[in-house]
């Protein structure tokens, strides 16, 4: 999947003032707000926390990847944010969060592209060069090429 595609630079922001969960999933549904993605804020977040509460989507290595299966969503995409502070958020190897990937997804692709996008994701997560870089690196730009060219070299 050519993630250059559902993500840009405008759904990249590195410079989050969120300081708890709530905060994140508000400041980051702001942003696709903005960005034209989704059309009711509340209903995507109602969503976002309706699948919070099935499980925490905090993963590992201060990254969580929240998403929302929602009606409000024009197009699936996704937001990547990154916090000044630490965030606490419930995650596999109990880090606290400063990387958030928040998925918004169209119920009509909740089983075909979600899926491909989430193993993607994951898949790129998997390489601790990629996790590094989420958490340094300051051009949204750059961010969108690491996965970019995490997904060719994946399907090589």
């Amino acid at each position: 999947m050519d993630i250059t595609k559902i993500l840009n630079a405008n759904r990249v922001k590195l410079t989050m003032t969120a300081k708890n969960k709530e905060e994140v999933i508000q400041e980051l549904t702001e942003v696709l707000y903005d960005d034209g993605v989704i059309v009711s804020k509340e209903e995507f977040i109602r969503d976002v926390w309706l699948r919070e509460a099935e499980g925490s989507t905090g993963f590992e290595n201060h990254i969580a990847i929240p998403h929302g299966k929602s009606s409000a969503v024009k197009q699936t995409t996704l937001a990547i944010g990154r916090t000044c502070g630490d965030i606490p958020w419930e995650t596999l190897d109990g880090s606290q969060v400063r990387c958030i990937i928040l998925f918004a997804v169209r119920l009509e692709d909740q089983n075909t592209t979600h899926i491909r996008l989430l193993s993607q994701v994951a898949s790129a997560l998997a390489d601790d060069e990629v996790i590094a870089r989420l958490l340094s690196e300051t051009n949204p730009d750059n961010i969108i090429r690491l996965f970019s060219q995490y997904a060719e070299t994946d399907l090589c």
